[in-house]
């Protein structure tokens, strides 16, 4: 990962829980707003469990006053045991409504907060994927909703019920005991500051223990994606030993955050209790002056009690809001990305006219560095046009501006004659069939991947596609035939099944422009020429562009677009250039014949 990556992630974990950060926070409870009224439903059952809740402490201390015979409101023991009971089953009926709609609010709004963070994903241009790993990319919409999901279902029901408890339990304590309560919030303080100047180093650790975590992620994620390499090179050791040592440093990380939050937690523990025993003694005595009931004192000790967990669980809820935050605003920063313009409009088929005007481009990823320098060239309706040149010259930076994956540093691009930018992007993508040289596959069925070029088709135009790009010879051996699973991006097949499967893809889609990368660079002799017969029959009535690294397989093509950095160095038909002396195209050829 970059430093200006890992730097901005930090930056990202760093966001105050102020003002600002609560905003982000509050930007995503606009996912809630379509079930605002199971959410108020939710709310109210919190807060009457909450409330009814605390009358327990002081019903507990009405057994001992009616068995001192100091009671106000009761003449039995009876009486308080049922009523207890009572408010405990009620409180059950309010927590049970307060969990069951906080849940169907919490799920519904965190799949809206995954759809949506998936679609703007899906359509986002390339650089942006050019610049960000995968890995970090899902965690924002796998990890970090997750994170929000739980501070809906759980965090805010518990800061609402902790301030509940707080601010209704120290009202009622001032009204049993106005001396007693005084004399118990002088140990307030401590624990505010404490859990100020704790908490804010532990989050500081949890954030350092969860990007450590981050970056073993991506190692196993790396490692998995590439196995075979790793296979290959036989690094199965190194990449055990790289992850160890990523482990090893969230270990030590965590272990680290683990020793402060037990001593705070102790402290906590100390205070706390230690606060109860100093009011135990404070309360003794005014029992003993007859300034308190017994009763009373036990009731103010338990809600003594509630109020001190109350303080030290909303240390802990500050710092799941902490993550929240932050994990809110890795959310809205993808949300608030521009993604690919104008993906939706009328349908257009292109005629196959293309037209490269003065088309310079740099990678948004290395702006210093010209790919292609006012490029030109054009291509009539239906013409098989190669683009050849050595590794680096700019020839999938070509198809990758067609495809408008990118857009032109400088220049314009037309098809029909109107710029590519004014068609929807959609529309004018679904007249472009691609076979890829490194075919990647689905984890679906053959079935599933051939029909992704025309995800409507029939079995049989899904059987007449693989038919024509030669599948059907292996895709009928397997017992399950056009349901044969594929696996994680094909791993099951052979690179010539997935080209063909490629192919069969292409074939389906009828394509208005066809472009091929080395289409048939892993078939055998036999297939090859089998599959050569189909695309050129595809390739009939349509335009056709073929980046070709074997000079054999561009012989018939009606033009060859010799890329020489960047620019167009050589063009015409394969024996124009064989016979160039000195040319570039003469050259590759020779080496390839040596």
């Amino acid at each position: 990962m970059s430093k200006r990556r890992k730097d901005a992630g930090e930056e990202r974990e760093k966001i105050p829980l102020d003002k600002k950060g609560l905003s982000q926070l509050l930007g995503i409870f606009r996912y809630t707003l379509p079930y605002k009224w199971v959410f108020l439903a939710g709310l109210i059952a919190l807060a009457l469990s909450s409330v009814i809740l605390l009358a327990f402490p002081r019903l507990a201390g009405e057994l001992l006053d009616v068995a001192s015979g100091e009671a106000q409101f009761f003449d039995s023991i009876g009486q308080v045991a049922l009523v207890l009971m009572g408010i405990l089953f009620i409180q059950g009926v309010f927590s049970f409504i307060r969990v069951y709609t906080f849940a169907i609010v919490s799920e519904r709004a965190m799949a809206d907060v995954r759809r949506e963070m998936y679609s703007k994903v899906i359509w986002l241009p390339m650089g942006f994927f050019d610049e960000h790993r995968v890995g970090d990319t899902m965690s924002r919409i796998t990890a970090d909703v997750s994170t929000l999901q739980e501070t809906f279902s759980f965090v805010l029901a518990e800061l609402l019920r902790q301030v509940l408890t707080l601010v209704i339990g120290i009202g009622i304590i001032f009204y049993l005991a106005p001396t007693l309560t005084a004399f118990m919030l002088v140990t307030f303080p401590i624990l505010v500051v404490a859990a100020m100047v704790f908490g804010k180093y532990i989050r500081k650790l949890s954030r350092r223990t969860q990007e450590k975590l981050a970056h073993a992620n991506v190692i196993v994620e790396e490692s998995l994606q590439s196995v075979n390499m790793v296979k290959a090179f036989g690094n199965e050791q190194h990449e055990i030993n790289r992850y160890t040592a990523a482990i090893q440093d969230v270990v030590s990380v965590a272990i680290s955050g683990a020793r402060y939050r037990g001593v705070f937690i102790s402290f906590v523990i100390f205070a706390l209790f230690g606060g109860i025993v100093a009011v135990g003694w404070y309360g003794a005595s005014l029992v003993a002056a007859n300034s308190l009931s017994v009763g009373e004192l036990f009731s103010f000790i338990f809600y003594t009690t509630f109020i001190g967990f109350s303080i030290a669980g909303l240390g802990d809820i500050y710092t799941q809001l902490q993550r929240a935050v932050g994990a809110s605003a890795r959310i809205r920063e993808i949300l608030a990305l521009p993604d690919e313009s104008s993906h939706t409009g009328e349908e257009v088929r292109l005629t196959g006219d293309i037209v490269f005007e003065e088309v310079s481009f740099s990678y948004p990823t290395r702006p210093d560095f010209r790919v292609l320098d006012r490029l030109n060239f054009s291509i009539r309706p239906g013409e098989k046009v190669a683009l050849v040149g050595k590794s680096g010259s700019g020839k999938s930076s070509i198809i990758n501006l067609l495809l408008r994956l990118y857009p032109v540093s400088s220049g314009t691009i037309r098809c029909n004659g109107q710029p590519v930018e004014d068609f929807a992007l959609t529309s004018y993508r679904k007249n472009f069939g691609l076979v890829p040289q490194e075919v990647i596959l689905f984890g679906g069925s053959i079935a599933d991947n051939i029909r992704y070029g025309k995800p409507g088709a029939t079995d049989e135009e899904v059987r007449e596609a693989a038919r024509q790009a030669n599948a059907l010879e292996f895709i009928d051996r397997f017992p399950e035939g056009f349901g044969t699973l594929v696996g994680d991006r094909g791993v099951k097949l052979s690179g010539g099944q997935r080209q063909r499967i490629a192919i069969a893809r292409a074939i389906l889609k009828n394509p208005a422009i066809l472009v091929l990368d080395e289409a048939t660079s892993s078939l055998d002799t036999h297939s090859e020429s089998l599959v050569q017969e189909a695309l050129d029959q595809l390739m009939e009535g349509r335009t056709a562009i073929i980046i070709a690294h074997r000079l054999s397989t561009i012989k018939k093509v009606d033009r060859i677009f010799v890329i020489h950095e960047g620019t167009l160095a050589e063009t015409g038909s394969h024996q124009e250039l064989a016979s160039l002396d000195d040319g570039i195209y003469q050259s590759l050829l020779q080496l390839q014949m040596q």
